[in-house]
């Protein structure tokens, strides 16, 4: 799920020690100054190689030692057999090249330069060639896999293109690679990262998966935050909304197109998806209605809307359903972008991945999937940037007054 997480570290300033630079210091040759400075240099990679695997062999050790006297008790007690446990982590070590790790001894640090896409310029988010890739591929799905698009949307209601939408950013339609054993990953998170706790329910729920027969050990590849198959579920997610569509005995949603489609359409469903109703519609805000009135706890009829003088961008006519219906105002940028007035389905697409832009981005997607490109009516302005930084620290700060920040 999560959906829906693509980090820059900001370089310091080169480094240029004496005797590189072509200087010599009290009266010392270049030649003799860089012998000296090379022997260092030698003597300092030399160290280097033999602390490196030291280091790195008691991480190891204390993993296996994690698995055998922490983890594997609990899995025992959830149902886990010797067998499925064993097999889950035959040859598995700590992957250290991991994001968000703590290594033992250790105190978690964020990055200043950490960048996250749902916290950019709204701009970049919405580039027209990341946009097309999903809409053009989306459509050509959309005529492959029509028969089971319909079934789909008979059985959940949630419409095609929302969901083409949704595989289409999530993975590329399939194409996107799952490089990573799931076990690696989801078991060197749980074992040192900053979120432990969230990682040791998922790597049980990854224990479970294969424990049930839903999928074989050697099938449960991810992504690099531990996300499952071509719908990116964790796999607390799998458990609760995979779905085998198409009838051969387990929910396969690493190479069955019906099983992903539909496992996608199931999760919306889970979460409150309204038939029968779209996810939101752009509009023009009149200057003497605040965009202080935006947000998830301030829905009105869409007729209330309309009286207050907004109106659909398209200049088209709310349809009389509509009109008797909640909407919500939604203004991303404030009066630096387009405004929207959106379903409470907006707010279903946002359990895949919690961004505003994000969600914005599959409703738009959705709609020029079934519909033909085109771009929004307004145009999005700067509005500054932040880093996950920046985010970790408001969260910080809320937690210390009392809030709960998820």
């Amino acid at each position: 799920m999560t959906g829906i997480n693509p980090s820059k570290l900001a370089p310091g300033p080169p480094l240029c020690p004496a005797g590189l630079s072509g200087r010599t210091e009290r009266g010392a040759t270049e030649r003799g100054f860089s012998k000296y400075s090379l022997a260092f240099l030698l003597l300092a990679i030399f160290s280097l190689i033999l602390t490196t695997p030291t280091r790195a062999a008691p991480i190891d050790d204390q993993f296996q030692a994690w698995l055998r006297t922490d983890l594997w008790p609990e899995a025992k007690s959830k149902g886990i057999s010797k067998k499925t446990f064993d097999e889950a982590f035959l040859g598995v070590k700590p992957n250290l090249k991991l994001p968000d790790l703590v290594l033992p001894g250790e105190k978690p640090t964020t990055p200043e330069k950490q960048h996250q896409a749902e916290f950019g310029p709204p701009a970049n988010y919405f580039a027209e060639k990341i946009i097309r890739a999903v809409t053009t591929g989306g459509r050509a799905r959309e005529s492959a896999n029509s028969r089971v698009l319909g079934l789909i949307e008979k059985r959940y209601g949630v419409p095609g293109e929302i969901v083409l939408a949704i595989w289409g950013r999530e993975t590329g339609f399939g194409a996107a690679k799952m490089p990573y054993d799931a076990f690696e990953v989801l078991g060197t998170k749980a074992f040192m990262s900053t979120k432990k706790d969230f990682f040791r329910t998922e790597v049980l729920a990854a224990l479970d998966i294969v424990e049930r027969g839903l999928a074989p050990v050697n099938a449960m590849k991810s992504s690099w935050a531990g996300a499952l198959g071509q719908p990116q579920f964790m796999p607390t997610s799998f458990l609760k909304h995979a779905v085998d569509f198409d009838g051969d005995g387990r929910p396969d949603i690493w190479n069955s197109t019906p099983d992903v489609l539909a496992s996608i359409a199931n999760y919306l469903v889970h979460y409150g998806w309204l038939r029968g109703r779209g996810w939101g519609v752009e509009v023009t805000v009149p200057a003497n209605v605040s965009c202080a009135l935006e947000g998830p706890d301030q829905g009105k009829k869409v007729s209330d809307w309309v009286a207050m003088g907004i109106r659909r961008a398209d200049n088209k006519a709310f349809q009389a359903s509509e009109l008797k219906a909640e909407g919500l105002l939604l203004m991303p940028a404030g009066r630096s972008g387009p405004a929207f007035i959106v379903t409470p389905n907006f707010y279903v697409i946002k359990q895949y991945n919690n961004s505003d832009l994000y969600g914005l981005f599959i409703g738009h997607a959705a709609d020029r999937i079934a519909k033909g490109d085109a771009t929004f009516a307004g145009s999005w302005g700067p509005v500054g940037d932040l880093h996950r930084s920046d985010i970790a620290a408001l969260q910080r700060a809320l937690e210390a007054k009392g809030y709960d920040v998820g």
